[in-house]
């Protein structure tokens, strides 16, 4: 590509995983952050980066779909490569996910395809993991189910709690995604009807120390 990758991204809440995007320096351009909440913070940490804002209420539309297409709609209007899903929280339409295959990304704080959803600190205790970690994967219509192509890892202690390992995990997703988006406007992690890292099919996800 002879120009920087064009990334949009969407958010729900305060925007930390944005925010580490962004002070990452990668060698991307940022054309849009879209929220469905209208006082994200991940808002105002656009704007405070001088980046183009958008936020539509879901409860605006007639359903999901309607919702989902018209937002989507005015991101693919900014005509982005890649889709960040950067802590969004709804769940997209099966429809408006399949124009994005190969083009939409997610992180998730489970190491997938473990605990997919919510609560995931507390379900990884609750199962007595020794370990626990992030996943970023390509987004399909299945629920935190896309193929996951990086993880970042951390070990379980005995005395964590769900506010302990959330704490700590978030220091390696502020690594991950970067490291992630990087990783594609580099060319090294493409798209070819399924992930490729640096031109060969994935077997297991890359590790973050790896990318």
């Amino acid at each position: 590509m002879d120009r920087p990758l064009r990334v949009a991204a969407l958010a729900s809440g305060r925007g930390s995983n944005l925010a580490a995007l962004f002070a990452a320096h990668l060698p991307v351009e940022y054309v849009l952050v879209g929220s469905d909440k209208a006082k994200a913070g991940a808002l105002q940490v656009a704007r405070d980066a001088g980046i183009p804002t958008v936020a539509m209420s879901p409860k605006d539309f007639p359903d999901r779909v309607a919702f989902d297409r018209a937002l989507f709609g005015t991101v693919a209007a900014a005509k982005p490569d890649l889709l960040v899903l950067a802590g969004y929280m709804r769940i997209i339409d099966a429809s408006v996910v399949a124009d994005w295959e190969g083009r939409a990304i997610n992180i998730h704080p489970s190491l997938l395809p473990k605990y997919q959803g919510l609560h995931t600190h507390r379900r990884c205790l609750e199962a007595c993991d020794s370990e626990h970690g992030a996943s970023v994967h390509f987004v399909t219509a299945e629920l935190d189910g896309g193929p996951v192509v990086a993880q970042a890892r951390i070990a379980v202690g005995p005395s964590d709690t769900e506010a302990t390992l959330a704490e700590r995990l978030l220091v390696e997703e502020h690594k991950l995604l970067p490291a992630v988006v990087r990783a594609i406007a580099d060319g090294r992690l493409t798209w070819r009807g399924e992930p490729l890292f640096q031109g060969a099919p994935l077997s297991a996800p890359v590790d973050l120390n790896q990318l």
